[in-house]
């Protein structure tokens, strides 16, 4: 009974539950339909709002490019108009501009017709002016200019003599004001010819030991040198004879070592001469830094200045080249100051401008090509190898290279810096007179001032005032044009009539 009463409990406690899950479940189905509505209506609302308010902007855009639009319209319009009287303004001047240049041919075909009519017209009275005159055009402005020349020719030679010497005087005092500058803040010394050296000796009883037995130490000496030795009556000295002056110095030093030595026989002498040669190379070394030193030049290669060196054993009408090289460089500089040129290009131009002496008993060629070449290798700018051909043009290109043209001259030409033999100083003096009396009208001339002055005497009555001064400047330009001098020279003419009467 009781377990039918539980069974019967447990099935009304099943069919309840499932009754009141069921009502829960409807309940909760609508509820959720309710709230699936009520969103769907908010939903539906926002979608209404969301398209008014897309609307209205949709309308407001529409009436935003509406007035833009209006606007672009209206620039358009503008522009348009512009272009329009820009068009209209442009074909008035193409108008005008064809009117004008129709007009301008107009006017230059009237011009080349009454250009021919009027050259026809000169023609014609020409011709009359030939035919009245009876000369032809040709020998009326000869005629004229012969007469025009006649009649203005004392005047016009006074006048050029006045500017002439106008310009040639101030010219001349500010050349002689820069050079003489130069000069005065540069000092040399004299040069001094020989092909001798003197070597003391510290008794009589050494020369035989130099001679040897039967001549021979000196016979090699002499051999391994190239120069003489001179043994005579001299006491306590030798003479050693050459024209090289670095083959002489290794002489001499190769001797002072065998008299300081006291061994002397022809293996000492070669290790005599071996050691003296490579004395001299630091020699010739130390003499291209101290003479690229005194004129203060720097950044040059060691073995430049190793060539450089070696002109201290070079002379050239008894004047030592590189003393002269080194003159050059400090006139070079000095004057590059004075006339605002580049003072380091007329240094070093000036300082190597003969480089090529130094080679050139070696290399064959002439020394200004050499010293080009041998600059150029070392890595100097052209501007400063051209100075190594220029001191030897006629008309330098470069103001440096007229620079070192000058002052080589001034080197050269100073009292004291050469020494010519009497047969070359007599032969330079018939060479100018030579060249002076080649001119036709000149009746003798003299060469005075050892060379520097020329005085030429021409027939009066075949020389007038007028060619006197062109013959005189005609000589001046062949002198320049065919002789090789050293500085200036003056050509002096002299034009005079004498006219002797005696009164008895």
């Amino acid at each position: 009974m009781d377990f039918i009463i539980a069974l019967v409990a447990l099935v009304l406690g099943i069919g309840g539950g499932y009754f009141v899950r069921k009502l829960i479940a409807q309940q909760s189905v609508a509820s959720a339909e309710t709230k699936a509505a009520h969103l769907i209506e908010e939903t539906r609302t926002k979608q209404k709002e969301l398209l008014v308010e897309a609307k209205d902007k949709a309308l407001a855009v529409i009436e935003e490019a509406k007035r833009e639009k209006e606007v672009q319209m209206r620039d358009v319009a503008a522009q348009q108009r512009r272009l329009q009287q820009r068009e209209e303004l442009f074909d008035r001047k193409l108008l005008e501009f064809e009117d004008k240049q129709q007009q301008l041919q107009d006017a230059r075909h009237k011009v080349d017709h009454v250009k021919e009519e009027l050259l026809k017209l000169k023609e014609d009275s020409l011709k009359k002016l030939e035919a009245i005159a009876g000369l032809t055009r040709e020998e009326a402005a000869r005629t004229l200019l012969e007469r025009t020349e006649r009649d203005v020719k004392d005047e016009l030679l006074s006048r050029i003599r006045k500017l002439e010497r106008e310009t040639s005087e101030e010219w001349e005092r500010r050349a002689r004001h820069y050079i003489a500058t130069a000069m005065e803040r540069c000092a040399s010394s004299h040069a001094v010819e020989t092909t001798t050296t003197v070597v003391a000796l510290p008794n009589d009883e050494m020369k035989g030991r130099i001679i040897g037995r039967e001549g021979r130490n000196i016979k090699a000496f002499e051999q391994l040198t190239g120069v003489e030795i001179v043994v005579d009556e001299t006491p306590q000295t030798i003479v050693i004879s050459g024209f090289s002056l670095l083959r002489r110095h290794i002489a001499k030093i190769a001797l002072e070592k065998l008299i300081l030595d006291g061994r002397i026989h022809p293996g000492r002498i070669e290790e005599a001469l071996d050691a003296a040669k490579k004395e001299i190379a630091l020699e010739i070394k130390k003499a291209g830094e101290d003479a690229a030193y005194e004129v203060g030049v720097v950044g040059l290669d060691p073995k430049l200045l190793q060539i450089l060196g070696r002109l201290k054993y070079r002379t050239s009408y008894g004047h030592n080249v590189l003393a002269h090289s080194i003159e050059v460089g400090h006139l070079s500089g000095l004057l590059a100051e004075e006339l605002g040129a580049n003072v380091t290009v007329a240094k070093k131009g000036g300082l190597l401008h003969d480089i090529g002496k130094a080679v050139d008993h070696e290399i064959q060629g002439a020394h200004t090509d050499l010293g080009r070449d041998i600059m150029k290798k070392f890595g100097l700018p052209e501007e400063i190898a051209y100075i190594a051909i220029a001191h030897h043009e006629d008309h330098p290109s470069t103001l440096e290279g007229i620079i070192v043209k000058v002052a080589d001259a001034i080197s050269g030409a100073r009292p004291g810096a050469r020494k010519d033999t009497f047969e070359q100083y007599v032969q330079r003096l018939e060479e100018l007179e030579k060249l002076a009396t080649s001119f036709e009208g000149v009746e003798k001339c003299y060469a005075i001032q050892a060379g520097r002055e020329i005085r030429v005497f021409v027939h009066p009555d075949k020389i007038d005032d007028w060619t006197a001064q062109k013959l005189a400047r005609d000589i001046a330009n062949k002198i320049e044009a065919e002789l090789k001098y050293p500085g200036e020279i003056r050509v002096t003419l002299i034009r005079e009539r004498r006219v002797i009467e005696y009164a008895r």
